[in-house]
């Protein structure tokens, strides 16, 4: 059987740098995969005029799985998000993003385990209907939510429940206000959690769920909910852990998927060995998991593990004084 094949995008700023580490890390724990390094944002605008070359989407489309650096989208007019525009070319329906307590982090929290799923191509998040009048006074945008968008992103928050054994998924919704869009996406949501008898269904309006996770995290399992609201909470729930340097993402679609640090491209601190690789060493652990391969991703997840509770070699971020490499280095001895 011929190796796996995986598209590499390094990303900008600290992108290369990290993405070289989970690299390492896989070769190192005997994944016999093949990269091909595709460039995209700044770094393929500098060089090819262009955010997202044709040869890159060619090379996520060929491949099916994408390991991804964090991505600068230029500010002002002119320029979409190369995230949004990812999504929605490869119809990444699902955003997945857990996060897990590691003791050894300034994390306010010590026994979070929570996946929050977005929905990835809908809602406001879509850019649907964006209006802003010549005088400036005046500016609107358009949520849209289908039956089918809602459903299937409610059913992969169940499956997923299933498949790792957890016990609870939440709904969060606005309902209460958002009567047409969010009322929709509780109804189907109360409808797919019907099929699911052996998982335990709640609903939560995000207000108070916002609230609940500061107050009372241990209460949540799976989240799932649509794309505003997922991003904002999924960014809080990070929060929980010790920020976003310890929350890696999936875009999951039909056939296609791409892991990704979901943290910026930190432009400050890029070239100089400061970066903490975590996020993106989690996102080629669900990397591994999607494709079936979990006895290794558990062991880049034990290694990692140790390396931060022990503080041996961290980051500053987690309180020590190493770099990049040093940190790698410590998981490389590991494994």
């Amino acid at each position: 059987m011929s190796a796996q094949r995986i598209t590499v995008i390094p990303g900008d700023g600290i992108g290369p740098s990290i993405i070289e580490s989970a690299i390492e890390i896989l070769n190192k724990v005997g994944c016999d995969f093949e990269y091909d390094y595709v460039d995209a944002g700044i770094t393929a605008l500098e060089k090819t005029g262009d955010l997202l070359p044709e040869a890159t989407l060619d090379l996520i489309a060929k491949n099916k799985v994408t390991l991804k650096g964090p991505l600068t989208t230029p500010v002002g007019g002119g320029f979409t998000s190369i995230n949004v525009t990812l999504r929605k070319k490869f119809n990444l329906y699902a955003n997945l993003r857990p996060v897990t307590s590691f003791k050894g982090t300034k994390a306010r929290y010590e026994n979070i385990d929570i996946v929050t799923i977005r929905e990835n191509t809908q809602g406001m998040y879509s850019g649907a209907g964006q209006l802003v009048n010549e005088e400036r006074t005046e500016a609107e945008a358009k949520s849209i939510i289908t039956r089918e968008g809602a459903e299937q992103i409610v059913e992969f928050a169940y499956q997923l429940a299933q498949k790792e054994g957890r016990k609870k998924v939440t709904a969060v919704h606005k309902a209460n206000i958002l009567k047409s869009t969010s009322g929709l996406f509780l109804e189907i949501a109360r409808e797919v959690g019907e099929r699911y008898p052996d998982i335990e269904s709640a609903e939560m309006i995000v207000d108070n769920t916002c609230m609940q996770l500061v107050m009372n995290p241990e209460q949540f399992d799976v989240i799932v909910t649509t794309n505003l609201f997922g991003d904002i909470l999924s960014d809080l729930c990070a929060g929980l852990v010790g920020g976003l340097g310890m929350a890696p993402g999936a875009n999951i679609g039909k056939d296609c998927a791409i892991f990704e640090a979901v943290h910026g491209s930190a432009p400050d601190i890029a070239g100089k060995n400061l970066a903490n690789p975590t996020s993106v060493i989690l996102a080629s652990v669900q990397m591994l998991e999607y494709l079936g391969m979990s006895d290794k991703a558990q062991k880049i997840l034990a290694a990692l593990r140790d390396v931060i509770e022990s503080g041996d070699r961290t980051t500053r971020d987690l309180g020590g004084t190493a770099g990049t490499t040093e940190f790698t280095q410590a998981l490389l001895e590991r494994l």
